[in-house]
């Protein structure tokens, strides 16, 4: 059975967890907050009702892992002034992290235009 930690984040999967993470109440509470279980627990709570089955353990290391890919990519293109790589999703969490709303409709979980792929990336990040 494939539930465990390590198991790899669709793209719908992590649409989701974007489309909520930027929700302006959930990056209220994640400001600052050193004990964010309860934030990660609602979290999951949401995804739950998008059908998408995450505890709040996984939803937090992939948030981590996602703000970390962001930080570290920005640290390199400050170094080397163009992009040698890319991040899946760099400008979703960069609209997040910079405080501007996500410029695209339809990305509820109700959405059908979402893309259940299945391509992983630094999930394993530590």
């Amino acid at each position: 059975n494939d539930t465990g930690a390590g198991k790899h984040w669709s793209d719908n999967e992590v649409r989701a967890l974007i489309n909520i993470w930027s929700d302006e109440k959930i990056q209220q509470m994640l400001e600052g907050a050193t004990r964010n279980k309860e934030i990660f627990e609602e979290i999951a709570r949401r995804l739950m009702k998008c059908g998408i089955d995450r505890d709040w353990k996984q939803c937090r290391t992939k948030y981590k892992n996602l703000k970390y890919e962001y930080r570290a990519l920005q640290k390199e293109n400050e170094h080397l002034g163009n992009p040698r790589r890319k991040m899946r999703f760099y400008d979703e969490v960069d609209c997040i992290l910079r405080r501007q709303p996500l410029g695209t409709s339809g990305w509820g979980c109700e959405s059908s235009s979402l893309l259940s792929g299945t391509k992983n990336f630094s999930d394993e990040i530590k």
